[in-house]
């Protein structure tokens, strides 16, 4: 019995010390003069790539997880209907061209003859009523190769419309970014607007997270700040503080403590730098929970766990 009562005793105290030890690096890692945290998640601005035409879907060149740089093709939908507009627009373009190439060279010839019949009447080698005619013949090839020239343009805006048509049913990419979703695969039909891949921002990465009060009145724009997620502890990434909320909200359900959720906080926005983001880009995943940690005091050296390997010596 008395064993028993021993044993149990040694398990406590060993509870008790760890539990000690435990809260005391929990006191000394989140007590650190000149900063202050928060608990929030990693974001990312996310853009849609959607279609502008209506039409089928003919092949998507990316997976979900991919990197893509700005102006990639990502996608393509069905072109042949639009390629015979094209074709035909082309064949009227050049029918039109050489029309107006038949009035240009009647216009030619009837200007010749109005001014020969102008010569000839100042002569009086002539009638009145033939240097008439050969003026409104002059006039009426003139207003010919004007209407000529109007189809011309015509036929060229046609042709120019269907190859921007052409041009938009190639999806490119409006940003460098990873692909989140495939919303549409090869062969749906979809309307105009409809989306097709969903990408993330990595030019636009910062996680948001909230301090009190008196905390968060000390937080500069422009505050060097670090990021530091549950799945890589170890690799701090760095940031900068990008917005402080002028106005007092209660923090969300998933950020902190039912107790925290009853205090007035004020949001703050950390954005990693994009020149950075190639050196942490396998980290860049929304959604991933983590800490953010802004440098209140300029002349404050940030601790151990949270320095660069740069710093570290």
């Amino acid at each position: 019995m008395k064993k028993t009562i021993i044993i149990i005793l040694i398990l406590c105290v060993a509870a008790l010390g760890y539990y000690g030890v435990k809260t005391y690096r929990h006191n000394a890692r989140y007590n650190q003069p000149g900063f202050a945290y928060g608990n929030g998640r990693l974001e990312a601005t996310e853009v849609s790539v959607a279609t502008k035409l209506a039409g089928k879907l003919d092949a998507v060149y990316c997976d979900e997880g991919d990197m893509v740089k700005k102006d990639d093709v990502l996608a393509m939908m069905q072109l042949n209907v639009l390629n015979a507009e094209l074709a035909r627009e082309k064949a009227e373009l050049k029918r039109s061209e050489a029309e107006l190439m038949q009035k240009e060279s009647k216009l030619k010839f009837a200007l010749s003859e109005k001014e020969r019949y102008a010569g000839l009447i100042a002569k009086n080698a002539t009638t009145k009523e033939l240097a008439e005619k050969a003026e409104s013949n002059y006039l009426t090839a003139d207003a010919d190769v004007a209407a000529a020239r109007a189809a011309v343009e015509i036929a060229k805006a046609k042709v120019a419309l269907i190859q921007e048509d052409i041009n938009d049913s190639r999806l490119v990419s409006p940003i460098r970014g990873r692909v989140q979703y495939r919303v549409a695969e090869p062969g749906e039909v979809l309307s105009s607007g409809d989306s097709v891949l969903n990408l993330v921002d990595l030019t636009d990465v910062y996680m948001t997270f909230f301090l009190p009060a008196g905390v968060a009145g000390k937080v500069k724009i422009g505050a060097n700040a670090r990021i530091v997620l549950d799945a890589a502890k170890d690799t701090p990434i760095p940031a900068k503080i990008t917005f402080v909320s002028s106005v007092a909200q209660f923090t969300p359900k998933t950020v902190e403590t039912p107790e925290e959720r009853q205090k007035l906080m004020f949001r703050i926005k950390a954005k990693v730098d994009p020149e950075l983001l190639d050196q942490y880009i396998d980290y860049v995943k929304t959604g991933l929970p983590g800490e953010a940690w802004v440098q209140l005091d300029e002349n404050a050296k940030w601790p151990e766990f949270l320095q660069l390997k740069s710093e570290r010596k």
